[in-house]
């Protein structure tokens, strides 16, 4: 396969020309829970790699617009989707919001994770699926593709399901308004899955595709670590699906932790996730720190 790996120093050389389109603060604080965010970070790596990406994305434009002009067919739609995947805990969320926020600097842009599409959880208690959360069978696939097929069409605004994750569910009647931006940024664990049947895969309607890869040791550690600091800050809210967890001693806690990795992240990120990192066009490489220490490239 015809991968090129750029090392982190490489990324920051490749820096040193490009201006940063939005305040460094507003970057910084962007970084989820337990997703640590350095202000070199973004400099050396996501400022290089939206660079990249604006650039690609004038391309694809330019391309689709070219190829309607030859066939007399009418002006194409304008978003280009990016795509984001990767494991529980890797980071996937800052990655999506900062790379969001850079692009901000090339038109409008929306962020739309695929958790909005996972099945309410009345759907999932019926079928005894709720300890398959995030597993390919938890997923309306074909909601998902219905919406990506209306943005590449150009349709809009349209309505996309919100997900809390305090409620853990789907909230119903107060969904996320999506108008034809120019970038769409898609982030979820499913985003680069195939073979759930439908014969059209979500990456059919993605211009570019990433994944965020760390070593499984470290991703339990971070999901632990998470666990541990949601346990004192969103699990001790009285409406939060898991107050629970909240009342239970460090040890208990950490018990809690690790058997929801073992039995239900780890097994899903073995046999669903892990396998698509060959499907993306980038893929980004963190080391132990959370740190991103270098970035290949596919087919470039």
């Amino acid at each position: 396969m015809d991968w090129r790996t750029l090392e982190r120093a490489q990324l920051a050389s490749a820096a040193e020309a490009l201006e940063l389109p939005v305040r460094m603060e507003a970057l910084t604080a962007l970084a989820a829970t337990g997703e640590p965010l350095a202000p070199d970070e973004v400099h050396d790596v996501y400022l290089p790699l939206m660079a990249f990406l604006a650039t690609d994305m004038r391309a694809v434009k330019r391309r689709r617009q070219e190829l309607c002009q030859v066939l007399g067919l009418p002006a194409p739609a304008t978003t280009y989707v990016l795509a984001i995947g990767g494991s529980v805990a890797v980071g996937k969320s800052t990655t999506a919001r900062v790379l969001r926020a850079l692009l901000g600097s090339q038109g409008r842009t929306a962020l739309v994770t695929t958790d909005g599409f996972l099945r309410p959880n009345a759907w999932l208690q019926e079928r005894g699926l709720m300890e398959r959360k995030g597993w390919p069978e938890s997923y309306d696939v074909g909601a998902l593709l219905r919406f990506l097929a209306q943005v590449r069409a150009g349709d809009g605004p349209l309505e996309v399901p919100r997900y809390s994750h305090n409620a853990y569910d789907v909230m119903p009647g107060d969904p996320l308004v999506v108008d034809r931006p120019d970038v769409l940024v898609l982030e979820g664990l499913n985003v680069l899955q195939v073979g759930h049947g439908e014969g059209v895969y979500v990456t059919d309607f993605c211009d570019r595709t990433l994944y965020v890869h760390a070593d499984e040791p470290d991703l339990e550690r971070w999901y632990v670590e998470r666990f541990m600091q949601l346990r004192a800050t969103m699990f001790t809210a009285p409406n939060s699906h898991f107050r629970r967890y909240a009342e239970l001693s460090d040890d208990e806690a950490m018990a809690t932790a690790k058997r929801i990795w073992e039995t239900t992240n780890l097994p899903n990120l073995e046999q669903n996730i892990h396998p698509t990192r060959a499907r993306a066009d980038v893929v980004l490489e963190k080391g132990a720190d959370h740190r991103v220490e270098r970035v290949q490239l596919r087919g470039i």
